[in-house]
């Protein structure tokens, strides 16, 4: 049976403990924590970013060699498209644009052999050729346009692949 006189819902609020202590004054100020938090990440990234990218360019060259030797092995396909991204991610992440772009081209070559064209074992080895380029220390903080020579070759071996690709369907 319903009241016809129930008085309104009355809404209050908490003050919970972390409300009250993030507004007592001192502490840091936000841009100096944010600065200070990025200096950390900076540290530690760069730190371990030599051996991580030692691992995934290994891991990716693993991958890649078994598809050069006849393997047409989808999950093969997959785990070096899975290892590209990752170097093509976290090249955008730490701002490297260089491993970035070398990265995208490589996964725009493995997507089109997922896609059904054949597996060019040449443009991907000259893709892995530049990463390892990069994975030099002097070569990592430059841009694409630094280097045009290089990334206008491999615009040129993604273009002839899709080109090859299309003609064939």
């Amino acid at each position: 049976m319903i009241k016809e006189n129930t008085p309104e819902a009355r809404l209050f609020f908490v003050d919970t403990r972390f409300q009250k202590m993030a507004r007592r004054p001192g502490g840091v100020p936000r841009d100096r924590a944010i600065e200070q938090a990025q200096k950390y990440i900076d540290k530690e990234t760069k730190e371990t970013f030599d051996e991580w990218l030692e691992r995934e360019l290994e891991a990716l060259k693993g991958a890649i060699s078994e598809l050069q030797s006849g393997s047409a092995d989808p999950d093969k396909l997959d785990e070096a498209c899975s290892h590209c991204r990752q170097l093509r991610d976290v090249g955008t992440t730490c701002h490297f644009e260089l491993l970035t772009f070398i990265a995208d081209s490589l996964c725009e070559v493995l997507d089109a052999t997922k896609a059904g064209a054949s597996f060019d074992a040449d443009s991907v080895a000259c893709h892995v050729d530049a990463l390892m380029v990069v994975k030099k220390k002097s070569y990592r903080g430059l841009k694409p346009e630094q280097l045009p020579e290089l990334t206008d070759g491999l615009r040129k071996v993604v273009q002839r692949l899709n080109n090859t690709y299309r003609a064939g369907q």
